[in-house]
């Protein structure tokens, strides 16, 4: 058996997120259905991070099993012409026994994407988190300094994970204005708990809108209670942007 290695792209609006569901539609699903119906035969695929109900990607990899004798790079163009405009197989190849989507994993970066202005955006609605009122940028890069380092993030993990332990090791955060109206939040690390990108999101958005001050952010996170630190922000902001392997 040979193993193919996907690199993914996706927006997850009109998707009940990654993961295969009985009643819901998913992105696992539409993909493997499409390459069960390029090979005749049923595939599995096994994906790295599952993204939530309409979180995007640019950077999703999953793997898959076959006898097919398709070249690896010939895969991608194959399986994107049985696959909708919201998904695209970026890049596919051969890899190695050994590789593993998920378990072969060093670590993993995402972005958040603000749209801070007085009104929403018709287009960037399913794209991004709109905030109203003028975010303190300046203050939003002081307190994402205290996320870096190794920490137990308990404070930032949504009910309903299911981890051995909260913590994590987050290796680098920048919050930048990329254009008038949009802030990038941008963060890698070792690993991620259950919506703890979109809770520290949140965090940041009410330091912005002076809610919080930068000062308090060592204190939520020592203290390890979830109702300290600020709201979920919503699932359309939030984008996988990279697997480190």
């Amino acid at each position: 058996m040979r193993k193919i290695k996907l690199t993914i792209e996706y927006d997850g609006t009109n998707y009940h997120g990654w993961q295969v569901q009985k009643n819901a539609k998913t992105v696992q699903e539409v993909i493997q259905n499409a390459i069960s119906k390029l090979l005749g035969e049923e595939i599995g695929v096994t994906g790295c991070s599952r993204t939530d109900v309409g979180v995007h990607a640019y950077g999703q990899v999953a793997h898959f099993l076959t006898d097919s004798k398709i070249p690896g790079d010939k895969f991608s163009y194959a399986i994107n012409n049985l696959l909708p405009d919201d998904i695209v197989i970026k890049y596919s190849e051969e890899v190695s026994d050994e590789f593993h989507a998920r378990y072969s994993a060093k670590g993993k970066k995402y972005r958040y994407m603000i749209y801070n202005a007085p009104h929403p955006s018709a287009i960037m609605r399913n794209r991004s988190c709109h905030v109203r009122p003028e975010l303190n940028i300046e203050q939003m890069q002081k307190a994402a300094r205290y996320f870096i380092g190794e920490h137990d993030f308990a404070a930032f993990q949504a009910t309903g994970g299911q981890v051995r332990s909260t913590v994590r090791e987050i290796y680098s955060m920048e919050v930048s204005r990329k254009e008038d109206n949009i802030i990038y939040i941008e963060v890698s690390g070792n690993g991620f708990l259950y919506n703890m990108v979109r809770i520290i999101a949140g965090t940041l958005i009410y330091v912005g809108m002076g809610k919080l001050h930068e000062s308090q952010i060592p204190g939520i996170i020592a203290g390890l209670e979830r109702t300290k630190a600020g709201k979920t922000a919503p699932a359309q902001g939030l984008y996988l942007m990279e697997i480190y392997y």
